[in-house]
């Protein structure tokens, strides 16, 4: 079995070796999909050569020609075992035949397109880094404080950055004594309230609550998909803004969107199923509030550490004024209707440009991660 790669052998060498990783061990696999597609369309195959891989709901690491359709139709039977060792300069994509690891190809970068737990908190950039792979996105420390919405929230309120009250509560607890759980809930705010898993994302296991019954629900929801659940005070029709954000030491901010959901708030199904969510671009807001929210999302960036991508989404009360940080996604969809792509594009950044930056950046970052000392010289 071949990795996707195409051209001949001599024009490989001039090429950048990108793995696209997608799928994973998430509520959000299907999303992550959706996303891998439109990346995996727009790589220059005369810049790139492409290697798909995908993980599939188990854990199962898969590459080969058509991968991306194989884990969508979960016709997976063709494609080969893969893996990467986790040892440092040993950039070697293996294939894994009867138990035993043959080379399949080397990798310059990976590009990972994975939403959610497994893939956007951390842990696969943990092992990135034990290998020295360059990657593309935020490293350990940026994506697992961006993917915990409670812990988030925490260094936002340190850094004097302004969001919703709410409170923690974990599985046991509220399985223990759901109404004790309840109790607790009840005094973050008065209703509406939002239940949610503290980390996962696209909406998935999000509850928005307006009464005891439905807090009920809601915490039992969101504690199938983490074991630590948050629970938010809820606005009344706020404006939900959101800006992309890109680069490493010194990031820029996108132009403002506005996301017009359909459903109550930006469901799961307004986000990927149905079609009548409105995304306005650039957002209706005077030129300093614009220039407010850039600013704040460069803040919130840089002080999580991020690196390369993220989209910073803000809620508005409009009839305050006051703007509260929502969350940050350090991988945020990159499908035909992302808000992530369609706001740099209308900044003056295209589609194809985009990923080419990014994965500059990723070999950036890297090349000045090769710089720090990992042995300690004492001076005579």
């Amino acid at each position: 079995m071949t990795a996707n790669i195409t051209g001949s052998e001599e024009n490989l060498t001039q090429k950048i070796r990108v793995g696209v990783l997608f799928g994973g061990r998430s509520g959000e696999h299907e999303v992550s999909l959706m996303s891998a597609r439109s990346v995996v369309r727009v790589l220059d195959t005369n810049k790139y050569a492409v290697t798909q891989i995908g993980i599939t709901h188990e854990g199962k690491w898969l590459a080969g020609e058509g991968a991306l359709d194989a884990l969508e139709t979960g016709n997976t039977a063709q494609l080969t075992p893969v893996t990467l060792l986790p040892q440092a300069g040993q950039r070697t994509l293996y294939a894994i035949e009867n138990g035993v690891l043959k080379p399949l190809t080397d990798l310059d970068v990976i590009f990972p397109v994975l939403h959610g737990t497994f893939g956007e908190d951390g842990t696969i950039q943990g092992l990135f880094e034990l290998i020295g792979l360059p990657y593309v996105g935020a490293g350990v420390l940026g994506s697992s404080v961006g993917m915990d919405k409670a812990l988030f929230k925490s260094v936002m309120r340190a850094n004097n950055i302004p969001v919703l009250d709410s409170v923690v509560l974990t599985r046991q607890e509220i399985e223990s004594s759901i109404d004790s759980a309840i109790a607790v809930c009840e005094t973050v705010s008065h209703y509406p309230l939002f239940t949610k898993p503290a980390n996962l994302g696209s909406s998935v296991g999000i509850t928005k609550v307006r009464n005891r019954s439905d807090l009920y629900e809601g915490l039992l929801e969101a504690a199938r998909y983490d074991r630590r659940v948050l629970v938010e005070r809820g606005l009344e029709k706020p404006r939900e803004i959101e800006v992309s954000v890109l680069g490493n030491d010194q990031p820029i901010a996108s132009l403002p969107g506005e996301i017009r959901p359909s459903d109550d708030f930006y469901t799961y199904n307004a986000k990927y199923v149905d079609s009548h969510s409105e995304l306005i671009i650039p957002a209706n807001l005077s030129e300093s509030q614009q220039a407010e929210i850039r600013e704040l999302a460069v803040k919130i960036y840089q002080a999580i550490d991020c690196a390369g991508m993220a989209r910073v989404d803000f809620l508005f009360n409009e009839s305050t004024g006051e703007i509260f940080v929502s969350e940050v996604n350090t991988i945020p969809g990159f499908t035909s209707i992302s808000m992530y792509p369609k706001l740099w594009e209308a900044t003056g950044i295209s589609y194809s440009e985009l990923i080419d930056r990014l994965i500059s950046l990723a070999l950036e970052r890297n090349a000045d991660q090769q710089r720090t000392e990992r042995q300690y010289r004492r001076s005579a």
